[in-house]
């Protein structure tokens, strides 16, 4: 039984999310159609988490070491779990942010928040080895230089630190760019804010990127095949 990686819980509702335009553009077939609705549309009726979401928490719970439902790791904020040593808690750098997950984890000691364009993935203004987990979620292909991103990630991340995020994955074709092509935006397909602009069609070779941005560690998490993934990139320590 599919449960919540943010509350706990275990019903799920589902509404379709994908509009034509972007059906036509990324030449989706009715497979795709359907499990992309998932990953984006079906939601967790309690707190409202995405299966998209509800994977990236898995990665999460991965990487804090613990497996109870983010919500009551946020909220006992028990040292022993999740805490490396007394009196010094895990940063974590949320970029961009998701909803319901960003919610949960903003009360954790050490969560920053960082937005676009405060906060540009190719050029974050952080330190080395300034953090513990940094989040991502449904943002790296809006970034024209992924690669550059991640390495970017690697760089911020102190040794044996992990980034955690989700793309959205079309499983059964590889990755490609969309430069040369028509224009194709995520959100409002109206708006046309180069922020929301897609420049990069993630496939079942995007563990690649993690691997060219020079982590040796890369995990994948699965919570519905093949709507919900989330991967994950370790830094050497």
């Amino acid at each position: 039984m599919l449960k919540c990686t943010i509350c706990g819980h275990t019903e799920f509702k589902r509404a379709n999310v994908l509009w034509p335009l972007l059906i036509e553009q990324w030449e989706i077939n009715a497979e795709e159609v359907d499990y992309i609705n998932r990953q984006q549309g079906e939601t967790c009726t309690h707190c409202g988490a995405s299966l998209r979401v509800v994977a990236l928490g898995k990665a999460v719970q991965k990487g804090l070491n613990d497996n109870r439902p983010l919500k009551e790791i946020a909220s006992t904020r028990e040292p022993a779990r999740w805490f490396k040593k007394p009196a010094e808690p895990v940063r974590i750098l949320d970029v961009n942010g998701a909803a319901t997950i960003s919610d949960v984890m903003s009360a954790m000691p050490g969560y920053i928040r960082g937005d676009y364009p405060d906060v540009d993935m190719m050029n974050m203004s952080f330190a080395d080895n300034s953090f513990d987990m940094i989040l991502h979620s449904d943002t790296l292909e809006h970034v024209s230089d992924p690669v550059r991103a991640l390495s970017e990630c690697h760089r911020v991340l102190k040794p044996g630190g992990c980034v955690c995020f989700t793309i959205p994955m079309i499983v059964g074709r590889l990755t490609r760019s969309r430069d040369g092509l028509e224009p194709s935006y995520h959100g409002d397909p109206s708006s046309g804010a180069d922020d929301w602009r897609v420049h990069t069609e993630f496939g079942a070779d995007c563990w690649t990127y993690l691997i060219k941005a020079g982590f040796s560690d890369v995990r994948l998490f699965s919570v519905e095949y093949p709507a919900a993934h989330a991967l994950m990139g370790v830094k050497e320590g």
